[in-house]
């Protein structure tokens, strides 16, 4: 197990990849995204993020970097890691990070994030990821007690129209407004250049997912590309 300070150094200004697959896809498998992550770690990753807990639970055995896990259920409202109860079974599944939900909307189990990041913490190894979606839920986040904040929900709720890339404005405004807990960019970073701006605007690492493990989205970027009549 890794500790705070250790997962804080070894995160600074890295890339964080994320390992995910959509149901019903022909990748989505546990073994594949042990896989998936094991080839992104020879790449350089320094951590993996993944979905559910079996594939956590796979690529714990495949990886030696972080481990950030997650378990999405359902597809409305709060659903990345939406409960207590969740966020428990990810940190026991092995991950060193539990990605959770930290939007200000209301939890299915009704507990505030506070009380989620709180249970967590008392009864799991296990630190926080808060998946923020705007500089007021970052805040709240900052002060119950998250040891991560992400951008990652940016743009997919009401609170902040969604950006074509990264939203390198909220990226400014967390960094210049909550301090003291480390900033990790994620949503919409396809390439190269926008993960250097997303670092340089003040991200203390970087999350790619789809522009590096998802097939089916980046073939289609290409073959849309193909088929413009220009």
């Amino acid at each position: 197990m890794f500790t705070k300070d250790q997962l804080i150094n070894q995160l600074a200004g890295q890339l964080i990849v994320s390992c995910q697959a959509y149901p019903g896809e022909p990748m989505r498998d546990p073994r594949t995204t042990s896989q998936v992550a094991a080839s992104a770690v020879i790449g350089g990753a320094a951590a993996v993020r993944v979905q559910g807990l079996a594939d956590v639970q796979f690529t714990r055995t495949a990886v030696e970097v972080p481990v950030i896990g997650l378990w999405k259920d359902g597809h409305e409202g709060v659903f990345i890691t939406p409960t207590l109860h969740h966020a428990l079974a990810v940190a026991q599944a092995g991950a060193h990070v539990v990605a959770i939900d930290a939007t200000l909307r209301e939890r299915p189990d009704g507990l505030t994030f506070r009380q989620v990041v709180e249970g967590l913490h008392e009864q799991s190894g296990a630190l926080v990821m808060a998946d923020c979606d705007s500089l007021e839920s970052a805040f709240a986040a900052a002060e119950a007690g998250a040891d991560f904040i992400g951008t990652t929900l940016a743009g997919y709720t009401a609170a902040r129209p969604k950006t074509e890339g990264p939203d390198l404005e909220l990226l400014t405004a967390i960094r210049a407004e909550v301090s003291g807990v480390p900033l990790i960019a994620e949503g919409r970073i396809h390439t190269p250049a926008q993960a250097r701006q997303a670092l340089d605007a003040g991200a203390h690492a970087v999350v790619v997912g789809t522009a590096i493990t998802h097939p089916a989205s980046i073939t289609g970027w290409f073959k849309e590309a193909l088929s413009y009549d220009a």
